[in-house]
């Protein structure tokens, strides 16, 4: 692999997928030689965006095929996301959608094939990623999370403070929209068409489900958690920020060192950051002459994340290092749980994040279990068989669900997490 290019299976051709086979083909050294997606002709026109002709492109629906296409200097477009991981020539595996089926799927038959696996799709790993990195770790895969979105990004700069020694007291992230837990794609769709953005995708942002998603994958990889169902969510800039999570015996918000929360903020929205408290008066003083703050508590504030287009780094470290960006740790502390949108009658069937029937609220993990909680990555499909009122929590015992590999996951890592009683 050091003498010839990364080669990459992608699943995902919509805005994420297509934005990061976009990089990856900017990029020296690496390349992505067959897609996954439903819809052949939207990942066929993915390549054709970057110049390739009808006949450089081979839909093929075997390994065999697929093989021969790529041994001509062909992409390979497919609908099956197992095959990605049958072909020899790839290297990585990496999904690139919002989905926790589509990236469950990848990563599974990933490690079964003995592929690195990449995902940049915080919502698989939120839901099965402590499945999947005990799968990865028998079989001697690398698993990871990629930078670029939140998680990955504030793994990095979490790990950059802790090197510095500074005590992290909170993880967070800069909302970037308004947010309203009862959004739907009906009240966004105006906004999500001009911005040429799938409506149900602009209403997960905008009822927090995302967010949640996020702030569940950070927490379980650095056992931070939730101080409160949801978190706090102040509104906050970055010259308030510090004082505004510093310790409640300090004056604010924080009960304790070590949660994940995040701001409603114009001058932070998009960014990620860490607030510390520093115990050494001559640090203070050199952190206050370096324009970082004042008093004890400092936030180290990174602007941006490129999500999908700074994904690619985390092949290249996976590959050329063998380094994650971001793992779980093997005990859950935080969970997504769905909740009710609405009143919901027996015989609905929950649809897709940002939809009418759920939203995603974080909470701590053993106070999900207790409550046998609906985990809302596995939520979607799901069919009420009692009635629930709005905001209501939804639990196992409300719903009816369709056997999947990603059930299958879930109930495995439940069963190693709390003994396997959740279903």
């Amino acid at each position: 692999m050091k003498d010839r290019p990364i080669r990459l299976g992608v699943s995902g051709a919509g805005w994420i997928g297509s934005g990061f086979v976009t990089q990856v083909e900017r990029m020296p050294g690496m390349e992505v030689v067959a897609l996954a997606d439903s819809s052949i002709d939207r990942a066929c026109q993915v390549f054709q965006d970057l110049g390739y002709d009808q006949s450089a492109i081979a839909v093929v629906e075997t390994r065999h095929g697929a093989m021969e296409a790529i041994e001509k200097g062909k992409k390979v477009v497919t609908e099956s996301l197992s095959l990605l991981s049958e072909i020899d020539w790839v290297d990585v595996v990496v999904d690139a959608t919002s989905s926790p089926f589509s990236g469950a799927t990848v990563a599974y038959y990933g490690i079964r094939n003995g592929k690195i696996v990449v995902l940049v799709n915080i919502e698989a790993d939120a839901t099965v990623g402590r499945a999947l990195r005990r799968l990865a770790e028998k079989e001697g895969v690398l698993y990871t999370v990629s930078s670029g979105d939140e998680p990955g990004c504030l793994m990095e700069l979490f790990q950059f403070v802790q090197a510095l020694r500074f005590e992290p007291i909170v993880l967070g992230k800069g909302k970037n929209n308004p947010f309203d837990p009862h959004a739907t794609p009906d009240t966004v769709r105006e906004h999500a068409l001009k911005q040429k953005k799938d409506p149900f995708q602009v209403a997960s942002y905008v009822d927090g489900t995302k967010t949640m998603f996020e702030m569940c994958c950070c927490a379980n990889a650095t056992g931070f958690v939730p101080a409160t169902r949801g978190m706090f969510g102040p509104r906050a800039e970055l010259d308030t920020v510090s004082q505004v999570f510093a310790l409640q015996e300090d004056g604010g918000l924080t009960p304790f060192p070590g949660i994940v929360d995040f701001v409603q903020s114009q001058s932070m929205a998009g960014g990620v950051f860490v607030v510390v408290r520093v115990d050494h008066e001559r640090i203070w003083e050199d952190l206050e002459y370096l324009k970082v703050g004042k008093g004890k508590y400092f936030t180290f504030f990174r602007p941006y994340h490129l999500w999908f287009l700074e994904a690619p780094l985390s092949v290249l470290r996976a590959c050329r290092y063998r380094e994650p960006t971001l793992v779980p740790l093997d005990r859950p502390v935080a969970e997504v749980i769905a909740v009710a949108k609405k009143d919901l009658r027996v015989g609905e069937v929950l649809d897709d994040f940002g939809g009418f029937t759920f939203y995603g609220v974080l909470d701590r993990a053993d106070v999900a279990h207790s409550l046998r909680a609906l985990p809302a990555g596995i939520a979607p499909g799901a069919k009420v068989k009692r009635d629930l009122k709005k905001d209501s929590v939804i639990t196992w015992d409300d719903v009816e669900l369709e056997e999947t590999l990603l059930l299958r996951l879930r109930l495995m890592q439940d069963e190693k997490d709390w003994g396997g009683d959740s279903s």
